[in-house]
């Protein structure tokens, strides 16, 4: 396996759909520490085409071939799939022992994580669940400004992490000129819900996670500790929970809808200043998001607000280098698949407390 971002990282991709070109292999395309040199697509024809774009020079229909014939030839691979079929088609990945990357949630239960959590243990490979916000230049920053303040203890203790999520334009532009095919789409049944889980509740869980999960996540990576759900709104729109060191959470979901913009944002509260992030549309192309600091430490001193300038970089394509880093065995941002299935605790503990119960 490369140590030197010298060498190019030789990588496997699965999935040539809309999320896997435009959130992922356009960037690992265009990297120059990456060499993107086999790729799986069950429809023949995208696959084709996808490989000729980007050029990748082997393309097969079905990841045993990629696997069988490539296996040897790879540092890493990412496979990006509907996560209620992660079941079924992540078993044969993680037994690769490759280091992974998949799209956000790591699976559609808590029953399928934790199997395939155990697969990866077993393979003793490394799995990384695709929370690209974690990758923003803006929340990178935010995160070293928090555990500075935490370090420093110059703005007290830390106390609330709010997150705001209404519904919006997610692509933003961001799925233009992608590869297409009017070839349909192999039938492969889903994994199957919990045994004691009823359908109606599965369709709310799977709703959920597949909605906000990022959102789960981001809560705690803010916190840099995990949390607990306390209370739900029935009504669909408020989650509230408490974490290890006594923060209150809070996130807020369906309050509001937009047409045509993206309005996500997080708010971190210490006892003597916050830190606000605004984050961009989730497809949005070389853009980051906003953050804005405030101290206010009293004794005289006069309050502050910065707003550092950050790189014209997206998310997406700083993930994509963030998993390069972790194929290194470089220090990233990235959640492992221990902390997904963290989120799926969450999501349960939502759906326990009545989540969107008599949702309108």
């Amino acid at each position: 396996m490369p140590t030197s971002s010298e060498v190019p990282i030789r990588l496997g991709f699965i999935g040539a759909g809309m999320m896997g070109q435009a959130a992922h292999l356009r960037h690992y395309a265009s990297l120059d520490g990456c060499r993107v040199v086999a790729l799986a697509e069950l429809r023949p024809g995208l696959g084709s085409a996808v490989g000729r774009r980007y050029g990748v020079p082997s393309v097969y229909r079905h990841l045993d071939d990629l696997l069988g014939r490539e296996r040897e030839n790879l540092d890493a691979l990412v496979c990006i799939g509907p996560f209620t079929h992660h079941g079924s088609i992540l078993p044969k990945v993680l037994a690769s022992g490759l280091p992974v990357m998949t799209e956000k949630p790591m699976a559609g239960s808590l029953t399928v994580g934790r199997q395939l959590l155990d697969k990866s243990r077993v393979a003793g490979g490394r799995w990384y669940v695709g929370y690209h916000k974690r990758s923003d230049p803006a929340v990178m920053w935010a995160r070293r400004q928090i555990e500075a303040w935490k370090t420093s203890g110059e703005m007290g203790r830390l106390r609330y992490v709010r997150i705001t999520m209404p519904p919006g334009d997610w692509l933003a532009g961001g799925a233009a000129g992608l590869v297409q095919s009017d070839e349909p789409y192999p039938v492969i049944p889903p994994d199957a819900p919990p045994a004691q889980m009823r359908a109606e509740d599965f369709q709310r869980f799977t709703g959920f996670v597949n909605y906000y999960i990022h959102q789960v996540n981001l809560l705690r990576h803010l916190l840099g500790e995990g949390y607990q759900v306390s209370w739900v709104d029935p009504g669909g729109l408020l989650l509230v929970g408490r974490s290890v060191s006594g923060a209150t959470v809070a996130l807020e979901m369906d309050c509001y809808h937009n047409s045509v913009a993206w309005q996500e944002q997080a708010l971190v509260c210490f006892e003597k200043g916050w830190i606000r992030i605004e984050l961009p549309a989730p497809l949005t192309v070389n853009r980051p998001g906003r953050v804005w600091a405030y101290s206010d430490p009293g004794g005289g001193m006069e309050p502050r607000c910065v707003e550092p300038q950050l790189p014209w970089i997206d998310a997406m394509r700083h993930q994509a280098m963030n998993f390069l880093r972790a194929v290194r065995q470089e220090s990233t941002p990235l959640a492992t698949a221990e902390e997904a299935l963290e989120d799926l605790e969450i999501a349960r503990q939502w759906l326990d407390l009545g989540g969107a119960g008599d949702r309108r």
